[in-house]
């Protein structure tokens, strides 16, 4: 097969845009020698009523739904959906945490899931930003109580775990002691934002896991091995809770977790060992333009999917400067007005635990001069 650096060579196969609605162009890259089917949306940066959105499936973390149903229950309020891709890797295999995204997601503002390796956000300044977050989630409280927690997550034995109500019903927790927090005084409470501190109150301590979680409580849970070794603050004692990271998340309304960085002011990263191709989906992003990649594979005849060098060398060829590689596979889906592009390996659209959508927040959605 050729590599992506000859697909480039030839300026036949360099993408043909078409103009799809405002601010919005699409290309179909069909490459024979591979094969390969590309699928590509630019997106005008320029175009400032066009806003990128993420969504949670089903609303909770443990939910599944395809790309095509997350967009279909996106709230009205937040613009039409024109485009869209599945995001973040995610706990795939069944059992009570299946569907929680591995790494950081922040959806209009709220923090759903802990940062955990690479990710994108947009700051506050409105500038894309792809690279490591690092939690620094803790608690502390009366008798030297201090501990470090992940957050809406599976709890190991000796670990904390904090979960907020996008968790669901329940923490889904076996053993260990649960803190159910409620709000103390006039103070920040929910919905839980990153970069902020938040003082609650510990209404109850529950023994043996599995806490139902309240529209208004967070619930921090610690596992047996770590309840066992640390000073657990008493019913009525007052905690401060930190939702720190590095960098900060204060005040972005839109963050996905994600994969491999591909590449990074405009150099292709590196990699050793075997590269096994597969579907791809990608997030890139240039001064002028944002790009929404779908590589499918899998597909003999089709597509045989890309590499991580193939990806960065192709990402590189249509003009980025930053791309990051999201969740693939079968996962990987990218829909546009309506329509699904490409071709899932499955053979169908894969139920995945989120999404990053591009809304239009104009009315006027038609295509003008």
């Amino acid at each position: 097969a050729m590599s992506a650096e000859r697909v480039f060579a030839q300026t036949d196969v360099l993408p043909q845009y078409a103009a799809i609605s405002r601010g919005l162009e699409y290309a179909h890259l069909s490459v024979a020698d591979g094969p390969w089917s590309i699928h590509i949306v630019r997106i005008d940066r320029g175009d400032k009523a066009l806003e990128f959105v993420s969504a949670l499936a089903q609303g909770t973390v443990y939910g599944l739904a395809t790309v095509r149903r997350q967009v279909e229950a996106l709230p009205k309020g937040l613009g039409r959906p024109i485009a869209a891709v599945n995001a973040d890797f995610f706990q795939i295999r069944p059992g009570p945490y299946q569907g929680d995204p591995t790494g950081m997601h922040v959806v209009e503002g709220e923090l759903v899931s802990g940062p955990i390796g690479t990710g994108f956000w947009i700051d506050p300044a409105g500038r894309p930003r792809i690279g490591a977050v690092y939690p620094r989630f803790e608690a502390t409280g009366p008798g030297g109580f201090h501990t470090s927690f992940a957050f809406n997550q599976e709890r190991s034995d000796n670990k904390a775990v904090l979960y907020a109500p996008s968790m669901g019903r329940s923490t889904r927790t076996t053993g260990g002691v649960e803190l159910v927090l409620i709000r103390e005084g006039q103070g920040l409470w929910l919905p839980l934002r990153a970069g902020r501190q938040y003082s609650a109150r510990v209404a109850s301590v529950r023994h043996g896991g599995d806490s139902p979680i309240d529209a208004d409580t967070l619930v921090l849970s610690l596992g047996p091995t770590l309840a066992a070794d640390i000073n657990v603050p008493m019913e009525g004692s007052i905690i401060s809770v930190s939702m720190h990271t590095t960098p900060s998340l204060e005040g972005v309304r839109t963050a996905i977790g994600g994969g491999a960085i591909l590449v990074k002011d405009g150099k292709a990263q590196t990699w050793g060992g075997q590269q096994p191709r597969h579907p791809r989906t990608v997030l890139g992003f240039n001064r002028e333009h944002y790009y929404l990649v779908v590589v499918d594979g899998r597909q003999y005849g089709l597509s045989i999917g890309m590499s991580y060098p193939e990806l960065a060398e192709l990402m590189l060829g249509l003009g980025c400067t930053d791309a990051i590689n999201l969740d693939g596979g079968g996962s990987s889906t990218l829909w546009l007005l309506g329509k699904v592009m490409n071709s899932p390996s499955d053979g169908r659209e894969r139920a995945v635990a989120n999404s990053l959508i591009l809304v239009d927040t104009k009315t006027d959605t038609e295509l003008s001069e």
